[in-house]
């Protein structure tokens, strides 16, 4: 390898460092890779490692999106890294990997690796640790920069404890690139007065909502920074659900001086108000977060969230109580869509119709109302049509499109016309926002539907990495992968979904009732499925039917099996609509097998398995 001066590039676009030689570079590499506190999973590991052998190998100039995707993330050769951006996010959250690594294990390395913001190609540089004298109260650090030469803190006196100034000097790190991310991000989240955006970029009437600062209840102690901290995370991940539209506070305002945040939302001209505060105790740190209804001041959600104060893991725990707020808030079915549901006749939303045609339409896919879908299809077709550039009513469009498909409501059998409708217009909404959840959800379920089912695996999963926090996105594809017969990577993902979500949708349950038959729990099963079943479909009943006979439970049985008569879609023929779901041969023979042995028992014709006599 060349040696250049510090940061100055080689012939093939490499970043070397004075007297750095491959071996320090891959001395690195492997003390990072097996430290426990390196966190990037094993797809990104091999990220790293492929964009450094590389560009020691002297190919760095030949690091592009294309290149990666096919060599690292299996893409074929016609991957579009424009229409599939999954080396842009692995990349930056590579970088927040290495970010977070820097600032804790590898604070003392004597070689960094990091990835600079808008390439692929590794810096390597040499670091030099610095004395706690000499490093600056409040050195800048990023969620998503790569850290500077002379960013460290003071190391812990011992394992179990950190000492108090190490603490402040790493929260004032977090606290001052933090204001920078905010700083820098006012530029990119739109600014009351301008153009209303959608994610695609074009203008619709979605509700506002501003994030105020979060509030420290105890300011002479590092909960300050905890709050800035919160903040910014809070608005970033808020940021990937895209169902309203999301502004921080501008600079000029100072909210100190504002009587009331419902008043101060009024004058913003928002529909609702974020606020938090955070309070810290002699072990432990509270955060309280509240959604207030800006136009009657009225508090409409507040949780608190208690954590021990371990300043070792005080990156982790910010973290992890923005997404946790943001999950309960912004998912699809969360508390901001909830309540916007509950104002879809007032005056101040009822002229928004395009986005009061995707909510009903997510109304509609809690239910499945028979008698919704066509009322559902031609308000999103309107909507599409008066708004061409608006990504989710394209998205929802496709998606109530294959629910058409998937249920036959009418039995016509005209399935594959429906899901070709599916697809264009899933398709349509991946074009104008690549980066959409809900689009990459919709044609993730077309592409099921139509039996591509390692597509729309890959979809699914580009989703969730997008969005980590959206529970409807994981029951999506845990839902299809229990269904396909994977339960142990499904069912995990359907329970970690219901766990996150405000108010889950019944069918979140109806494949964890599945798996609990196949491992013989029927006093669960029994459980589970009759929590599928409220919004009404047929297979929740028929699960019913199966655990209560497997139970004895006769008169339920009995009763679940009348109520799945009423479901003609799947009465009419159980064994076309597991095929139509997609379920596997072995899953469906059996479930078909116990619904008959159900009507068997609960008509008195036959004895049970389970060795007790039925009578009429």
């Amino acid at each position: 390898m060349t040696e250049t001066h510090l940061l100055d590039h080689d012939q093939n676009g490499m970043e070397v460092c004075d007297q750095l030689t491959p071996d320090d570079v891959r001395a690195e590499l492997a003390q990072l890779l097996g430290s426990p506190t390196f966190r990037a999973p094993s797809r990104r590991r091999n990220m790293l490692k492929f964009l450094v052998e590389e560009t020691l190998a002297g190919r760095g100039n030949q690091l592009k999106g294309y290149t990666i995707g096919v060599s690292v993330f299996g893409r074929d050769e016609n991957y579009d890294p424009q229409a599939d951006p999954v080396v842009r996010m692995e990349a930056r959250r590579l970088r927040q990997d290495l970010n977070a690594y820097y600032v804790d294990a590898g604070q003392d390395n004597p070689i960094r690796i990091s990835i600079p913001k808008g390439r692929y190609v590794p810096r390597f540089q040499r670091h030099e640790p610095a004395n706690a004298s000499d490093v600056p109260a409040s050195a800048p650090q990023s969620r998503s920069e790569t850290p500077a030469t002379d960013d460290v803190v003071d190391p812990p006196l011992d394992a179990g404890r950190a000492h108090p100034r190490s603490l402040h000097l790493l929260i004032g790190a977090i606290a001052t690139s933090i204001l920078i991310v905010v700083a820098a991000g006012w530029f990119l989240i739109p600014r009351l007065g301008n153009v209303e955006l959608t994610a695609s970029g074009k203008a619709i009437g979605l509700p506002a909502v501003v994030v105020l600062p979060f509030e420290s209840l105890t300011p002479d102690t590092e909960s300050s920074y905890l709050a800035v901290g919160l903040t910014a995370d809070l608005i970033e991940d808020l940021m990937k659900f895209p169902s309203f539209r999301l502004y921080t506070l501008p600079p000029e305002i100072n909210r100190a001086s504002a009587r009331d945040s419902a008043e101060l939302g009024r004058n913003l001209g928002v529909a609702y108000v974020v606020v938090g505060s955070v309070r810290e105790g002699t072990n432990d740190v509270r955060v309280a977060a509240q959604l207030l209804d800006a136009a009657t001041g009225q508090v409409v959600w507040a949780r608190t969230y208690d954590r021990p104060l371990e300043p070792e893991a005080l990156i982790k725990m910010q973290s992890d109580l923005a997404g946790r707020i943001a999950t309960e808030l912004g998912q699809p079915y969360g508390v901001f869509n909830s309540e916007l549901d509950s104002h879809l006749t007032t005056p101040e939303v009822s002229n928004m119709q395009s986005y009061t045609c995707v909510r009903r339409a997510y109304a509609f896919r809690r239910s499945f109302s028979s008698t919704e879908i066509k009322p559902v299809l031609h308000c999103l077709e309107e909507a599409v049509r008066r708004d061409p550039d608006y990504s989710d009513a394209w998205a929802m469009l496709g998606w109530v499109h294959a629910d058409a498909g998937r249920n036959d409501f009418e039995g016509t059998g005209k399935q594959q016309d429906e899901y070709e409708q599916a697809l264009l217009a899933a398709t349509q909404a991946l074009k104008i926002a690549p980066n959409n959840t809900m689009a990459l959800k919709a044609l993730a379920a077309v592409n099921y539907y139509l039996g591509r089912y390692d597509e729309s695996e890959r979809l699914g999963r580009l989703a969730i990495e997008i969005n980590p926090h959206d529970p409807e996105g994981l029951a999506q594809l845990g839902l299809r992968l229990s269904i396909r017969g994977k339960f142990e990577e499904g069912v995990p993902m359907l329970k970690y979904a219901i766990e996150r979500s405000v108010n889950p949708p019944t069918w979140y349950f109806t494949l964890i009732a599945i798996d609990l038959y196949l491992k013989g729990d029927y006093e669960q099963m029994l459980s589970v499925a009759t929590r599928s079943a409220p919004d009404g479909r047929g297979i929740s009943q028929a699960l019913i039917a199966i655990a209560a006979n497997k139970l004895g439970k006769l008169e339920t049985a009995r009763q679940a099996l009348e109520k799945m008569l009423q479901y003609k879609s799947f009465a009419r023929d159980p064994l076309a609509y597991y095929r139509r779901h997609g379920f596997i041969e072995d899953t469906t023979t059996r479930l078909l097998a116990e619904v008959e042995e159900a009507r068997r028992v609960a008509s008195g014709d036959t004895m049970s398995t389970f060795g007790y006599k039925v009578t009429r």
